[in-house]
């Protein structure tokens, strides 16, 4: 099963970087989000300062799920999901799987990007650690819940404003957790219980997503 796990995140990571525009599109997306609040609201320092956090995390709330859609439609489309279902090797690992190398390659690459917005936003420096903190435990989880709703719709022709309906209402508590963590730390307010919900919430993730997404898989396949 180890091996077997292996292989899918390699072959992955080499699809995923050959199709570099799915890695760089939700990036730029980050970016361009978040640098335009300044210019449609305010450039003042303390206002920005204060929703920095809830920018912030909106920006990489949509900026993982730009890159959803294709999550499982390239191995739909050229049959190799169909393998993947009846391989010996149980479904939910191989989906848990594919979802490590989609966090790699948008969740992970926008905790690079992080500081950078931190700064121009204005987020005061006690802010910092929180909010990579969050991201790190709340990206995942993004892609985890994310998942499900691209398993759910793979085989549908233009499923991605369904994926959006289905994840969006979902992703509520990550979102709250994650920009609550960080509006704490800018008051100087105790932050740790958010991180733990987020922690809590991520175990439980890891823990009963990928079947959710393998049943989902197999619901789509079987149509």
């Amino acid at each position: 099963m180890l091996s077997a796990f292996q292989l899918i995140v390699k072959r992955d990571l080499l699809l995923a970087f050959r199709r570099r525009a799915e890695i760089v599109n939700p990036l730029i997306f980050f970016l361009l989000v978040a640098s335009l609040f300044p210019l449609g609201i305010t450039p003042e320092r303390k206002m920005l300062a204060l929703i920095a956090p809830g920018v912030i995390w909106v920006a990489a709330l949509l900026a993982v799920m730009l890159s959803l859609d294709q999550l499982f439609k390239h191995d739909y489309d050229d049959g190799s999901l169909n393998l993947l279902v009846l391989s010996p090797v149980p479904l939910f690992w191989l989906a848990l799987a594919k979802v490590l190398v989609h966090w790699l390659v948008s969740g992970a690459l926008l905790l690079l990007f992080t500081p950078i917005l931190a700064l121009m936003l204005h987020l005061p420096d006690t802010a910092w650690w929180p909010l990579l903190a969050s991201l790190l435990l709340g990206t995942p989880l993004l892609s985890l819940i994310g998942a499900i709703g691209a398993a759910l719709t793979v085989g549908l022709k233009k499923g991605g404003v369904l994926l959006s309906l289905l994840v969006l209402p979902l992703n509520i508590p990550v979102l709250i957790f994650g920009s609550g963590a960080v509006i704490a730390a800018t008051q100087a307010l105790p932050y740790e219980g958010q991180l733990l919900w987020l922690a809590v919430l991520l175990v439980l993730g890891i823990t009963l997503a990928p079947f959710a997404i393998a049943a989902g898989l197999r619901i789509s396949v079987s149509e």
